[in-house]
């Protein structure tokens, strides 16, 4: 059938204001690149938009010798994939009960307001701290990671997923002698790729980019997470605590430029990770998204 004009022009107008939108949200990154990799008396007289004015990599030269701000990421690299892996296997370990019928799983109401019921309230701060406290968890790299390891829209997006595959699957597998463990490990989990894809980004961004957990949970600076340490010290360079030759250092190469490389470099692993997840993803949020009639289903 072919695109009639009407058709071709709204493909043209959405093209470029969809083009627009990815070069706005592209803008700030692609500024703090030419601000990490110019001359820091460019920077200082605002010579800088989009492109480094006098090129240097001096800032990323001392940003690699610099053991603090690597400590960090390798913090955040060990909280990210211990949280990722921890979440995915209680994610599906909850969502796969929950998406039979009542008639097949027995209290799975109770069980479903039990997990809807703090979507909606919590206990707030202080108490989550005392629990956490209580438990032995204060300057653990477990406090970042315990109180997020199951999330409730995470298991209403897999649960949905798993509700939609057809009934029939499991019915075969068990007139074919296979348990619940074979059904679910080597049936569901495959089809449910786009669905975990869709939990693994969701959930590597949220702990990626978490800081304030970080920060109240940790003794000491030493132990914060790359976001922590950066919330912490982009607000404020500490020059004092610097030795003579970091401060002579860090005087040449400009806090502006130096904050920037680090800012940078934190979001580049992530920008690395998401277009490989990116088909996944889309797919997975569509087949498995929540909606208001499937969230009833869930309570039902």
């Amino acid at each position: 059938m072919p695109i009639s004009k009407g058709e071709k022009i709204f493909n043209i107008i959405n093209s470029i204001f969809l083009t627009a939108v990815a070069l706005f949200c592209l803008a700030p990154m692609i500024y703090m690149l030419a601000v990490s990799l110019s001359d820091n008396a460019q920077v200082v007289a605002g010579n800088v938009t989009f492109w480094p004015k006098k090129f240097t990599t001096a800032t990323y030269e001392y940003l690699l010798s610099y053991k603090a701000f690597w400590k960090s990421m390798g913090i955040s690299i060990t909280r990210t994939a211990l949280s990722l892996v921890l979440t995915l296997c209680l994610t599906v370990l909850s969502a796969y009960p929950l998406s039979k019928s009542p008639g097949k799983f027995y209290g799975r109401s109770i069980f479903a307001w039990y997990f809807f019921i703090p979507m909606l309230i919590n206990g707030g701060l202080i108490p989550t701290y005392m629990i956490i406290s209580r438990l032995g968890l204060i300057g653990s790299l477990w406090a970042l990671i315990l109180p997020s390891a199951v999330t409730v829209f995470y298991v209403m997006l897999l649960l949905n997923f798993f509700r939609g595959l057809p009934e029939e699957l499991e019915e075969a597998a068990l007139l074919d002698g296979a348990g619940q463990w074979t059904i679910l490990v080597r049936i569901f989990l495959p089809l449910a790729t786009p669905a975990l894809a869709t939990i693994a980004v969701y959930c590597s961004l949220a702990q990626w980019n978490e800081w304030f957990n970080g920060i109240i949970y940790m003794k000491t600076p030493s132990q914060y997470p790359l976001m922590s340490y950066l919330q912490a010290t982009v607000l404020n360079v500490d020059m004092e605590s610097l030795s003579a030759e970091e401060q002579m250092k860090m005087a040449s190469i400009g806090t502006d430029t130096y904050q920037a490389a680090q800012l940078f470099i934190a979001a580049l692993p992530m920008l690395c990770i998401y277009p490989f997840m990116q088909k996944y993803f889309t797919k997975g949020l569509v087949m498995g998204s929540v909606q208001s009639g499937k969230t009833a289903n869930m309570i039902g």
